[in-house]
């Protein structure tokens, strides 16, 4: 299937959405592609490599109804990516991977749209701006499905453009690896 969109397989900034994820063996295919990509491309500077790794991770989504099974994706995506860097769980780095990957992995049901806990399923869109920071800006799931049919040719909302449809929830400010990193130590206390 994988290569049926090789082109966006080999972009390290293409997103992917599994919407019943599982226990990831659709995204951790996803990821080695990516990290191969990574490799190719940046596999002789380790600044980059670690961050456009993490960029690759960041860039991959799912949805999942059962919780065992969320939790075992994030395990699967997260050993795959430490792997790939030598990293341990004490890597600022590693740590990073896993707050996205808490973030982009929701427990929740794409068929409502909703979290297990019940609010609205959100997505954080990531961006790599250089120099080891990345943007956040959070986006409601059903608005971003929704807007397919404000494009429709007859609809009312035919005129709005994207950017009226695509208004993040919230925006954060540029983080480092080790600012992310120290988001994933507030989860856990």
């Amino acid at each position: 299937m994988l290569d049926l969109v090789r082109g966006e397989t080999e972009r390290i900034d293409s997103r992917f959405l599994e919407p019943a994820c599982g226990s990831g063996n659709f995204l951790m295919h996803v990821l080695r592609r990516k990290l191969a990509a990574v490799e190719l491309k940046y596999g002789q500077s380790g600044f980059e490599k670690r961050h456009y790794a993490l960029l690759g991770v960041m860039c991959i989504y799912g949805i999942e109804l059962l919780p065992d099974n969320i939790a075992e994706c994030r395990a699967n995506l997260l050993s795959i990516f430490a792997e790939y860097l030598g990293l341990d769980e004490v890597d600022d780095l590693y740590r990073a991977a896993s707050f996205v990957l808490s973030l982009n992995l929701v427990h929740g049901d794409a068929l409502t749209m909703k979290a297990c806990d019940g609010p609205p399923i959100t997505f954080a869109e990531w961006g790599y701006l250089g120099k080891g920071k990345f943007q956040r800006r959070d986006f409601r799931f059903d608005v971003l499905t929704g807007s397919s049919a404000f494009s429709a040719e007859d609809s009312l909302f035919a005129h709005l453009g994207k950017h009226e449809i695509f208004k993040p929830i919230q925006a954060w400010p540029p983080m480092s690896v080790g600012e992310l990193a120290g988001l994933s130590m507030q989860e856990v206390a």
